[in-house]
């Protein structure tokens, strides 16, 4: 695939837990997940947050950090199978790290065939979710994660997410790019990391768009 048909997001997505923008409380100095890291004893974990806040980035730097094997699924089109079948790869590759995307969109049973892999450390689950895990995640895997609350990412975090996707990606760099109303735009992408480079790019395919036509 070519690099510049990878959705700006993802080319700008943090590999290391200093490069993540926001969420101090947790990635700072004295932050849980830095010192999870440091110490490389992670437990089940159940990030708790508006979109765009980084629960997949995380989830994938914890796993890197600690070199896990790192299975992901969506709740919205997984099912059991799809548990039992990374349940079953767990136990071939040793002690794996298992995401799954809005995990309060699975129900009970579901949720029931993570307990015994979870119980066990045949997986480490990373949940992640945009609801109240208190009532979406059933007790008995409540109990055995601790949940993490990321906050909305603020405007200072979203000045540093806009420079470094303007002076450091490598298509955007070559380009001369001028946010002029960052405020509308961080109105519009609502503190979604997502969101906001995702506008950035929109903004600059148009004006590609608007340039090469004006041109003909």
């Amino acid at each position: 695939m070519m690099k510049d048909a990878i959705p700006l997001a993802e080319r700008m997505r943090p590999i290391t837990i200093n490069d993540v923008v926001g969420q101090k409380h947790l990635t700072g100095d004295d932050g849980v997940l830095k010192r999870l890291s440091a110490h490389g004893n992670l437990p089940s974990i159940i990030f708790w947050g508006p979109p765009g806040t980084g629960k997949t980035t995380l989830a994938s730097i914890l796993a890197k950090d600690l070199g896990l094997p790192m299975f992901s699924l969506s709740a919205i089109n997984a099912g059991v199978k799809d548990i039992r079948d990374v349940i079953a790869s767990a136990k071939e590759k040793g002690k794996s790290v298992l995401f799954i995307d809005e995990i309060h969109r699975f129900n009970k049973s579901q949720q029931d065939s993570l307990l015994a892999a979870v119980e066990q450390g045949i997986i480490t689950l990373i949940g992640a979710t945009t609801e109240n895990p208190s009532f979406e995640v059933i007790r008995p895997l409540l109990s055995r994660s601790q949940v993490y609350i990321l906050e909305t990412l603020r405007e200072e975090d979203l000045d540093l997410l806009v420079e470094r996707a303007l002076s450091q990606d490598e298509f955007l760099k070559k380009r001369k790019v001028e946010i002029k109303e960052k405020t509308a735009l961080y109105g519009l992408s609502g503190g979604d990391a997502r969101k906001t480079v995702k506008f950035i790019r929109t903004r600059y395919q148009f004006h590609e768009w608007r340039s090469c036509h004006h041109q003909r």
